[in-house]
C-alpha cells in the first residue's frame, strides 16, 4: 500500500489515540450485548440450549467473512475501510435484542458476529502499522483499551438491565452513541491507500501457514482465558465451597487484572521482546494453572486464576502482531489468527464443561494448565513477528 505523506511524532501520537479509541468502541460494542443475553432470550423465547446454539453464530459469521476486510481494505483504504466496518459492527448491535424466534435470532448474531470479525481484523492490522511507525509497542495496550471498553459497556448494560429498561431501546442508544464514537475517532486512524495496479487480495484465502502456527500458541492462550472466565465462579462455588459474592468476585478480579496487564504490558514487551515476554507469561500461567488443582482454599485458587490472567493476558494481541509481519498480507494473516481464537474462545466452555461432566472440574483445570505449559515451549514462533526498525519520516510498503 502507499502511505500518506511522513507523519511527525505529534501526529503519530494522535494516530495511536485514535486507533486505541477504536478498540475502546469496539469492545464497549460486545459489553453492552452480553449484559442483555438474558433479556434477549426471554424476549426470544429460547430454551437454554437453543441459545447455546445461538450464541456459536457470532463465531460462525466471523470466521467465514473475516476474510473479506483485507480486500475491503484494499479497495477504499484503511481509514475509509475501518470507519464504515466499525459503523457496521456498531449498528450491528440493536439486532439481536430484535429477534423474535431462534431463527432470527441466529440469523441475527451471524450478522453481528461477521461484522465484529471484518472490523476486527481491520483495527488490528492498522494497530500493527501504527506500531511499527512508533518504533514500540503498542499493540497489548490497545488490547486492554479493548478490555476497557467491555468492561464500560457491561456496566452501561448492568444499569440499563438494572432499571428494567427495554434492550432493544438500550442498543438502539447505545448503537447510535458508539457509531458517532467510532465515525469520530477513525478520523485520526493511518490513511495507506493501495499503489496504482496492485493487485487486489483474494476475497477468501487460506491463510498462511506462518498464521496457523502463530495461531496455535494464541489457541492456548484463549483457551485458558476463556475457561477461567466462564468458570472461575463455578471453580470456587462447586470445589471449594464458597459463597456465591466470592465466587462472582474472582471472575472479576480475573477479568481486571487481564485488563491492567494488557495496559501495562506493552513496557514489557519492548524491554524484554515477545519471545520472552511470552515464555515468561506461560510460566506464570502455569504456576496459576497449578495453584488452582491444588488450591485448598479460596484465597489460593483466586491467587491462581490472577496468574492464568497475567500469563495469558499479551499472548493474543503479541500473536496478531507476529501474524501481521509474517508475509505479505498482513490482513490475511490476521484473520487466520483471528479465526483459530474465535475458534478456541467458543470451544474452551464447552470443552471445560465436558470434561467435568465426565471426570470433574478439578481434571479440566489440569487441562488448562497443559495448555498454559504450551506457550513456554511455542512461544518462540514470535519470532518471526520482530518488529522492523522505526525509520524517521520513512514507512515500510505493506498491506494493512
Amino acid at each position: 500500500m502507499d502511505y500518506q505523506p511522513a507523519l511527525d511524532e505529534r501526529q503519530l501520537k494522535r494516530a495511536r489515540i485514535a486507533v486505541a479509541a477504536v478498540f475502546c468502541v469496539h469492545g464497549a460494542v460486545t459489553g453492552n450485548f452480553a449484559t442483555r443475553v438474558p433479556w434477549i432470550q426471554e424476549h426470544a423465547g429460547v430454551s437454554a440450549g437453543q441459545l447455546g446454539l445461538a450464541l456459536a453464530f457470532p463465531a460462525i459469521g466471523s470466521s467465514l467473512l473475516m476474510p473479506l476486510s483485507a480486500a475491503t481494505t484494499h479497495r477504499f483504504g484503511t481509514r475509509a475501510a475501518l470507519r464504515g466496518l466499525l459503523a457496521l459492527w456498531t449498528l450491528a448491535l440493536v439486532l439481536p435484542a430484535l429477534a423474535p424466534n431462534i431463527y432470527t435470532l441466529c440469523g441475527a448474531l451471524f450478522v453481528y458476529g461477521a461484522s465484529s470479525g471484518m472490523a476486527d481484523v481491520a483495527m488490528n492490522a492498522l494497530g500493527v502499522e501504527t506500531e511499527n511507525r512508533l518504533g514500540h509497542s503498542i499493540m497489548s495496550s490497545l488490547h486492554g483499551m479493548w478490555s476497557a471498553g467491555a468492561l464500560i459497556g457491561s456496566a452501561a448494560g448492568t444499569l440499563a438491565a438494572h432499571l428494567g429498561a427495554d434492550a432493544r431501546v438500550h442498543h438502539a442508544v447505545a448503537a447510535g452513541v458508539l457509531t458517532l464514537l467510532g465515525l469520530v475517532a477513525c478520523q485520526g486512524v493511518l490513511d495507506l491507500r493501495s499503489a496504482p495496479g496492485e493487485a487486489a487480495p483474494p476475497r477468501f484465502a487460506a491463510p498462511p501457514k506462518s498464521a496457523l502456527i502463530i495461531g496455535m500458541v494464541a489457541f492456548c492462550a484463549v483457551f485458558a482465558e476463556g475457561a477461567s472466565l466462564d468458570w472461575s465462579a463455578v471453580y470456587l462455588r462447586d470445589v471449594l465451597d464458597t459463597s456465591a459474592g466470592t465466587a462472582a468476585a474472582c471472575t472479576t478480579a480475573f477479568t481486571l487484572t487481564m485488563a491492567v496487564a494488557r495496559l501495562a504490558g506493552d513496557k514489557g514487551v519492548d524491554r524484554f521482546g515477545a519471545v520472552r515476554t511470552v515464555r515468561g507469561g506461560g510460566v506464570l500461567a502455569t504456576l496459576g494453572g497449578v495453584l488452582v488443582v491444588t488450591a485448598p482454599g479460596p484465597a489460593v485458587a483466586m491467587a491462581g486464576f490472577g496468574l492464568i490472567g497475567l500469563g495469558v493476558a499479551v499472548v493474543v494481541p503479541l500473536a496478531f502482531a507476529a501474524a501481521a509481519r509474517s508475509g505479505p498480507n498482513p490482513s490475511q494473516a490476521i484473520a487466520g489468527v483471528a479465526t483459530i481464537t474465535y475458534t478456541s474462545g467458543l470451544v474452551a466452555p464447552s470443552a471445560i464443561g465436558g470434561i467435568a461432566d465426565l471426570t470433574s472440574l478439578v481434571v479440566s483445570f489440569g487441562l488448562v494448565t497443559v495448555l498454559a505449559l504450551g506457550l513456554v515451549a511455542g512461544a518462540r514462533v514470535l519470532r518471526a513477528g520482530a518488529r522492523p526498525e522505526k525509520a524517521a519520516g520513512a514507512a515500510r510498503v505493506t498491506q494493512a
